[in-house]
């Protein structure tokens, strides 16, 4: 997918870049080869100044891990996820692997999330008795994965730092709610479909608690004026971010684990991954930089904004629809849209902030579905694709909707 993605950037650069030049613009050519290198050298530069933010924010993550922060979430979120989970008999290990792998994602620990995620899949693929088609608990875990609630978008707030915004943390807030939004969709979608009772009174404590907590913050915020709305949600965002860091650092001392080294260990993972990014992320970069440059990407946009214009919509949320368009296919891409489109507009601009919050609203469900069902060797997917779709819709939705009210 990745590959078919990076050809069509190239191909359709190519393609718009002989349509100018037939109209007359000859100069597209070297703007489209001075793209090539510029968005190289961006590429590079900030991938390497992610390194320290990266190794801060996974070195406080490890010392969260090690002191006990995923178990706690796991055994908060048990009584919900047995019974979201009716066909896994109560006491087998899956409802332990699956509430674990809910609890890492939450806190962004892909590392810890992918592996425990993959061995649920698989428990509960000893459950499946038609092996080749997806049963209804593993699809449910599918579109929660794939919408997952990120509590700390670590590497949203990384780039935003890199790429100079007054107060890189602005997007935590509108984030949290647009995740939420968008796994909430992909369970009630999904739970309708399977009949799964979503009215059980833990259910409906549980869901019903987080949505009135998430409704009450919009509720606050939309009745302020836009001055104290940025000041308070800034106030807000930093003040959970670094309540967050107390926390670990608090468990980690309850248990006794040395947190310096904890630190380091963790430093050391966000290092090779900031490192590890370079090479994709110039790829990526740069065929998005040679579509832009073609001109490609401005007429798509283009004729999205006169459409919307023709309905007397508002336009300035079709900067962030790249970053839309290509989330579900690729993580790598829609980061690498996200990145132009800061890069292009600014870090603290409306389309900058609004790629950012569309970056965190949901995961890569084309990639998710890949990688879990094909651990199991599941071909037959049934409504996963559909209800996963749904859920980043309604995270997309969710995404334009806070940037109008924080950034409005």
């Amino acid at each position: 997918m990745l590959n078919r993605i990076w050809t069509f950037f190239f191909i359709g650069g190519f393609v718009a870049a002989v349509g100018r030049s037939l109209a007359g613009h000859a100069g597209v050519w070297r703007e489209m080869v001075g793209a090539s290198f510029e968005m190289a050298k961006t590429g590079f530069e900030i991938a390497l100044g992610l390194t320290g933010v990266m190794c801060l924010w996974l070195g406080i993550m490890k010392i969260g891990e090690r002191g006990g922060a995923v178990e706690f979430i796991a055994r908060a979120f048990g009584p919900l996820g047995r019974r979201l989970f009716p066909g896994i008999p109560a006491g087998h290990p899956a409802h332990g692997s699956i509430v674990m792998n809910m609890a890492a994602n939450m806190l962004g620990l892909d590392n810890a999330a992918t592996p425990v995620g993959l061995k649920a899949m698989g428990q509960m693929q000893e459950l499946n008795a038609d092996k080749d088609t997806a049963s209804n608990d593993q699809i449910l875990f599918l579109v929660i994965n794939a919408s997952s609630v990120t509590i700390v978008p670590t590497t949203i707030l990384a780039f935003r730092a890199q790429l100079g915004a007054a107060d890189p943390t602005d997007v935590f807030l509108p984030i949290l709610v647009a995740t939420f939004c968008s796994t909430m969709a992909g369970l009630l979608v999904t739970g309708a479909i399977q009949r799964l009772r979503l009215w059980d009174k833990v259910v409906v404590a549980y869901l019903g608690g987080m949505t009135a907590i998430v409704g009450g913050l919009v509720a606050y915020f939309a009745h302020l004026d836009q001055a104290a709305l940025e000041t308070q949600s800034s106030l807000v965002a930093n003040g959970l971010i670094f309540g967050f860091i107390l926390a670990f650092i608090g468990a980690g001392m309850r248990r006794r684990v040395d947190l310096f080294n904890a630190f380091v260990d963790g430093g050391k993972e966000g290092f090779h991954v900031a490192i590890g990014i370079v090479p994709y992320l110039v790829a990526m970069l740069v065929g998005i930089g040679v579509f832009r440059a073609s001109g490609a990407l401005d007429l798509i946009l283009g004729g999205v904004r006169a459409l919307v214009e023709t309905i007397g919509g508002d336009t300035r949320w079709i900067e962030g629809l790249p970053t839309m368009l290509m989330k579900p296919l690729s993580g790598s891409g829609a980061r690498g849209m996200m990145i132009e489109t800061m890069k292009n507009a600014g870090a603290d601009s409306f389309a900058g902030r609004l790629a950012c919050v569309v970056q965190g609203s949901a995961e890569t469900t084309f990639y998710v579905l890949a990688v879990y069902f094909g651990s199991v060797g599941i071909r037959r997917t049934r409504h996963a694709v559909a209800c996963g779709l749904a859920a980043d819709v309604a995270g997309f939705a969710a995404a334009v909707g806070m940037a109008y009210l924080f950034w409005g």
